[in-house]
Protein backbone atom coordinates (compact mmCIF):
# COMPACT_ATOMS: atom_id res chain seq x y z
CA UNK A 1 0.00 0.00 0.00
CA UNK A 2 1.12 3.02 -0.71
CA UNK A 3 1.24 6.55 0.95
CA UNK A 4 -1.02 8.31 -1.55
CA UNK A 5 -3.27 5.58 -1.89
CA UNK A 6 -6.01 7.89 -0.28
CA UNK A 7 -5.32 10.70 -3.38
CA UNK A 8 -5.07 8.52 -6.42
CA UNK A 9 -6.21 8.82 -8.64
CA UNK A 10 -5.89 11.58 -9.22
CA UNK A 11 -8.08 13.71 -11.47
CA UNK A 12 -6.90 14.50 -15.16
CA UNK A 13 -6.24 18.33 -14.04
CA UNK A 14 -4.54 17.84 -11.04
CA UNK A 15 -2.40 15.54 -12.65
CA UNK A 16 -1.85 17.97 -15.50
CA UNK A 17 -1.07 20.90 -13.01
CA UNK A 18 1.48 18.79 -11.26
CA UNK A 19 3.28 17.67 -14.95
CA UNK A 20 3.57 21.40 -15.43
CA UNK A 21 5.24 21.84 -12.53
CA UNK A 22 7.40 19.34 -12.79
CA UNK A 23 10.33 21.30 -14.64
CA UNK A 24 10.08 24.60 -13.46
CA UNK A 25 8.39 27.27 -10.98
CA UNK A 26 5.15 28.94 -12.94
CA UNK A 27 2.15 30.61 -12.61
CA UNK A 28 -1.79 30.02 -13.02
CA UNK A 29 -1.80 31.19 -16.48
CA UNK A 30 1.14 30.17 -17.36
CA UNK A 31 0.19 26.86 -15.84
CA UNK A 32 -2.90 26.40 -18.23
CA UNK A 33 -1.02 27.36 -21.01
CA UNK A 34 1.08 24.71 -20.86
CA UNK A 35 -1.64 22.18 -20.65
CA UNK A 36 -3.22 23.36 -23.53
CA UNK A 37 0.03 23.40 -25.58
CA UNK A 38 1.42 20.28 -24.37
CA UNK A 39 -1.79 18.39 -24.58
CA UNK A 40 -3.02 20.08 -27.95
CA UNK A 41 -6.23 21.55 -26.50
CA UNK A 42 -7.39 17.86 -25.46
CA UNK A 43 -7.02 18.74 -21.45
CA UNK A 44 -8.57 22.02 -20.56
CA UNK A 45 -8.69 23.74 -17.18
CA UNK A 46 -10.09 26.57 -16.69
CA UNK A 47 -9.49 29.17 -14.26
CA UNK A 48 -12.31 28.00 -11.19
CA UNK A 49 -10.85 24.08 -11.73
CA UNK A 50 -7.44 25.61 -11.40
CA UNK A 51 -7.13 27.84 -8.50
CA UNK A 52 -9.27 25.08 -6.62
CA UNK A 53 -6.92 22.14 -7.33
CA UNK A 54 -3.92 25.00 -6.69
CA UNK A 55 -5.64 25.22 -3.18
CA UNK A 56 -6.13 21.84 -2.33
CA UNK A 57 -2.00 20.92 -3.44
CA UNK A 58 -1.26 24.14 -1.63
CA UNK A 59 -3.04 23.17 1.78
CA UNK A 60 -2.02 19.19 1.04
CA UNK A 61 1.85 20.28 0.38
CA UNK A 62 2.27 19.22 -2.90
CA UNK A 63 2.70 22.38 -4.09
CA UNK A 64 4.01 25.78 -2.30
CA UNK A 65 4.28 29.18 -3.39
CA UNK A 66 7.83 30.18 -5.29
CA UNK A 67 9.49 33.23 -5.44
CA UNK A 68 8.85 34.95 -8.74
CA UNK A 69 11.52 33.91 -11.41
CA UNK A 70 11.36 37.55 -12.71
CA UNK A 71 13.89 38.12 -15.63
CA UNK A 72 12.47 41.13 -16.65
CA UNK A 73 10.31 42.74 -13.46
CA UNK A 74 8.91 45.26 -16.22
CA UNK A 75 7.56 42.48 -18.37
CA UNK A 76 5.92 40.71 -15.15
CA UNK A 77 2.77 41.24 -13.30
CA UNK A 78 4.20 42.03 -9.38
CA UNK A 79 0.90 40.05 -8.18
CA UNK A 80 1.01 37.01 -10.29
CA UNK A 81 2.29 34.25 -7.85
CA UNK A 82 4.13 31.30 -8.64
CA UNK A 83 4.52 27.92 -8.14
CA UNK A 84 6.53 25.04 -7.74
CA UNK A 85 6.66 21.21 -6.94
CA UNK A 86 7.51 20.01 -3.45
CA UNK A 87 9.07 16.61 -2.75
CA UNK A 88 6.10 14.98 -1.54
CA UNK A 89 4.47 16.54 -4.77
CA UNK A 90 7.15 15.13 -6.65
CA UNK A 91 6.48 11.85 -5.31
CA UNK A 92 2.51 12.09 -5.68
CA UNK A 93 3.32 13.01 -9.28
CA UNK A 94 5.72 10.08 -9.75
CA UNK A 95 2.93 8.13 -7.74
CA UNK A 96 -0.10 8.49 -10.57
CA UNK A 97 2.66 8.40 -13.28
CA UNK A 98 3.70 4.58 -12.30
CA UNK A 99 -0.47 4.03 -12.08
CA UNK A 100 -1.22 4.79 -15.43
CA UNK A 101 1.93 3.49 -16.61
CA UNK A 102 0.29 0.26 -14.65
CA UNK A 103 -2.76 0.68 -16.56
CA UNK A 104 -1.38 1.14 -19.66
CA UNK A 105 0.62 -2.08 -19.60
CA UNK A 106 -2.23 -4.11 -18.88
CA UNK A 107 -3.91 -2.75 -21.87
CA UNK A 108 -1.32 -3.58 -23.73
CA UNK A 109 -1.31 -7.35 -22.56
CA UNK A 110 -4.89 -7.92 -23.35
CA UNK A 111 -4.42 -6.48 -27.03
CA UNK A 112 -5.86 -2.87 -26.49
CA UNK A 113 -3.28 -1.39 -27.77
CA UNK A 114 -0.01 -2.48 -29.34
CA UNK A 115 2.86 -3.40 -27.97
CA UNK A 116 5.94 -0.56 -26.98
CA UNK A 117 8.67 -1.25 -29.51
CA UNK A 118 11.66 -2.31 -28.13
CA UNK A 119 14.18 0.80 -27.12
Amino acid sequence: MSEFDTQLPLSPAVFHILLALAEKPSHGYGIMRDIAVRTDGLVRVGPGMLYGSIKWLLADRFIAEASAPRADAASDDARRRYYQLTATGRQLLRAEASRLEAALDLARARRVLPRRASR
